[in-house]
């Protein structure tokens, strides 16, 4: 039940178990003092009072014993028949000992008849029954991703309501390579949980890290607690915005309206809030002429036409786009768009007519170049090839060159201005897209006149009739000619032959205008002498 130890004033000891007693006797008290653990059981004996005082029964049947004062309620009771003082309810010395890492519970006694004083202090001896605890089950921090290994984040420390051996005596933190624990001891406070950083965080890794920091006391079994420790990593703009694509590469058909959509680049950012948001736009190197034909939308990085698109200006582009994000000192990173045009038909084709002889002579061969006709589409591939063409039932032909746009106009059969002097020829372009286009060119040819055609009288013979005694100098009668040739060609003059023969004689007495065919007669006339004479007029051209 106790042991009992003889004081100075007749100190004698006796056990009880595993409790403890010593009294001290003064002239008109005395002091006992006893130990037991908490939780025991209700009834336990914690000391033999009237033993531990000298007491024997005999006396105590005389002599009434009682409790008379206490520190707190007294959760003990004493035997009227032996002295001996029991637990009468089950004693938490947390509850009754909570400032105090040692717990005495000072009770108050009297023997009466005569009154003796009896001070009893009894020390309540801690047991391991409760468990390591943390004022919150969770906690978060905040920790920049910047931060430099060996930076200290101090933890609030576990309580636990036991004392000595049986508090806290250490602290666990489960494995985690970016963070290791350090414990300090505070002395009156307790050993303090220290979170060191061990290495640099990475937020675009891992943006939040969940540790369980466990507690444990010194009970054998030790009891523990945990908390868990939310760490959200801040963020720091440290991430260049990442386009989705390494190339983007896309066609566009010529003429597209403003407003259509080329294509869109996405770029996104690993950091967070602010220092991940990515915003567009064309490189600032890019020339003007670029800017005003494209545009793309600062929040969505989707490219449009803006201006007018033309194949036959140009045919490719290259645009430079630029993603940033929006830090306090942003992040830039650019990527290139090729934009391949795709050609329409919407050009016509253009004839040229080079070295063009608006005149050629009636007597050209067949085959002889007339003019050279250039013909150019600016559209390409099937846009941009070109037929030519005319009409069959002409005189003329095109001949293609070994230069696929060049073809030559030539004759393709003989001419004759006296057919037809003038042609007015209509050549036709037409290329081969879908739907095609053509144009077309009308060029006058004149067919200049060649000395081909010899003169020729109205009537031939003429006949005519003479009176006789004509008076010689006047006129007896008038020739004409015609030539179908032009110009001098056409410009006719007349003779009288004069070959000088017996038949011809005669027109010695007859003179002619060489111009406009009238005959004189340079004599009179005898009918008796001559009745019928001919002579011939030749009429000649100026060619």
């Amino acid at each position: 039940m106790g042991q009992r130890n003889r004081s100075p004033g007749g100190l004698y000891g006796h056990f009880f178990g595993c409790f403890c007693a010593v009294l001290f006797w003064s002239l008109s008290s005395a002091q006992l003092r006893y130990s037991i653990s908490e939780e025991v059981k209700e009834g336990t004996a914690v000391g033999n009072i009237a033993k531990d005082l000298g007491l024997d029964k005999s006396t105590l049947k005389e002599r009434k014993y009682r409790i008379v004062s206490s520190d707190v309620d007294p959760p003990f009771q004493v035997n009227q028949n032996d002295g001996i003082l029991y637990v009468s309810r089950k004693i938490d010395r947390e509850n009754v000992c909570a400032q105090s890492s040692t717990c005495l519970l000072n009770v108050k006694t009297v023997l009466e008849n005569p009154l003796e004083v009896h001070y009893v202090r009894i020390e309540v001896q801690d047991i391991n029954d409760h468990s390591p605890t943390f004022q919150e089950k969770e906690i978060s921090l905040e920790i920049s991703e910047s931060v430099f290994s060996g930076a200290r984040f101090k933890l609030k420390a576990a309580r636990d309501p036991d004392s000595g051996p049986f508090s806290v005596q250490q602290y666990k933190l489960d494995q985690n390579e970016h963070f290791r624990l350090e414990v300090r001891d505070s002395g009156e406070d307790g050993k303090i949980p220290i979170l060191i950083v061990q290495k640099s965080l990475d937020r675009e890794t891992a943006k939040r890290h969940s540790l369980v920091l466990t507690a444990v006391d010194g009970g054998k079994p030790p009891k523990t607690g945990s908390m868990n420790i939310q760490i959200d990593i801040l963020d720091v703009n440290d991430n260049v915005p990442s386009f989705s694509s390494d190339a983007y590469s896309v066609t566009l058909r010529e003429n597209a309206l403003p407003g259509t959509k080329v294509i869109q680049v996405n770029a996104t950012d690993l950091d967070d809030g602010s220092n991940g948001e990515v915003f567009y736009s064309l490189g600032k190197s890019m020339n003007q002429h670029i800017l005003n034909l494209f545009d793309i939308n600062p929040k969505t990085g989707e490219i449009t036409v803006k201006g007018l698109i033309d194949y036959e200006e140009r045919d490719k582009y290259e645009l430079e786009i630029e993603a940033s994000d929006k830090g306090f000192a942003p992040l830039t990173s650019e990527k290139s768009v090729n934009i391949k045009i795709i050609d329409v038909n919407d050009n016509a084709p253009e004839i040229e007519v080079t070295s063009f002889s608006s005149s050629i002579p009636e007597d050209s061969r067949p085959g002889t170049t007339v003019a050279l006709i250039s013909v150019n589409d600016r559209d390409s591939g099937l846009n941009g090839k070109v037929m030519c063409s005319m009409s069959e039932d002409i005189p003329f032909s095109l001949s293609p060159t070994i230069q696929d746009t060049i073809y030559s106009l030539i004759t393709k059969s003989p001419l004759d201005r006296e057919k037809q002097s003038h042609y007015d020829l209509t050549i036709f372009a037409k290329d081969t897209g879908q739907p095609s286009l053509s144009s077309e060119i009308t060029i006058s040819i004149f067919v200049s006149d060649v000395n081909d055609n010899s003169p020729e009288f109205v009537l031939s013979p003429y006949n005519f009739y003479l009176m006789e005694a004509n008076e010689p100098g006047t006129s007896v009668f008038s020739v004409k000619a015609f030539d179908r040739d032009d110009n001098e060609n056409s410009i006719i003059s007349y003779q009288i032959a004069r070959d000088g023969s017996e038949n011809n004689k005669i027109s010695s007495f007859l003179n002619i205008n060489s111009e406009t065919g009238e005959i004189v007669a340079l004599k009179a006339f005898d009918f008796e002498i001559l009745k019928t004479f001919q002579f011939h007029v030749v009429a000649t051209d100026s060619g």
